[in-house]
């Protein structure tokens, strides 16, 4: 496997595989041509130098995963800088195969490399199975996570 920043060609592929599951179907606007706002929106990803939009390419050049990193600098831990992990997907007929596993020590390897402190993540309280995914790699569940959403 391959990984690699996303280009500008990426952007559909990325947006087709986060609007793949019964949650993004909800949120996600997936069509063709891909609406402005997932270019907009990829331009400011790929122009910041504390987001990493990431796509996971086999063997035969095919995007069969995405994830995006973001570093936050903090005050907090004596100026420390935690990674957030966050859209990591793998294309429908690819699950099951491992490569989850590897694209989370990959993203593991690269905060480590951008002497991150810690590599934080949310899931959604509607996917148990992702709870012990990460569980299995080593995440712990150290707080209570709340958010709330501005329509």
């Amino acid at each position: 496997m391959k990984f690699r920043k996303a280009t500008i060609k990426d952007v559909s592929t990325i947006i087709a595989m986060i609007a793949d599951d019964e949650l993004g179907q909800k949120r996600e606007n997936f069509k063709d041509p891909l609406p402005a706002e997932y270019l907009n929106a990829f331009e400011k990803i790929n122009a910041d130098q504390n987001q990493e939009l990431i796509v996971v390419e086999n063997e035969d050049s095919e995007i069969i995963g995405t994830l995006q990193l973001t570093f936050i600098q903090y005050l907090t831990y004596q100026g420390g800088i935690r990674a957030q992990i966050e859209a990591v997907r793998i294309r429908k007929d690819k699950r099951g195969l491992g490569i989850g596993q590897e694209m989370f020590l990959w993203a593991i390897n690269r905060a480590k490399e951008r002497n991150a402190h810690l590599l934080q993540l949310t899931t959604d309280k509607q996917r148990p199975e992702a709870l012990q995914f990460y569980e299995a790699l080593g995440f712990k569940q150290t707080h209570e996570g709340m958010k709330m959403h501005f329509d």
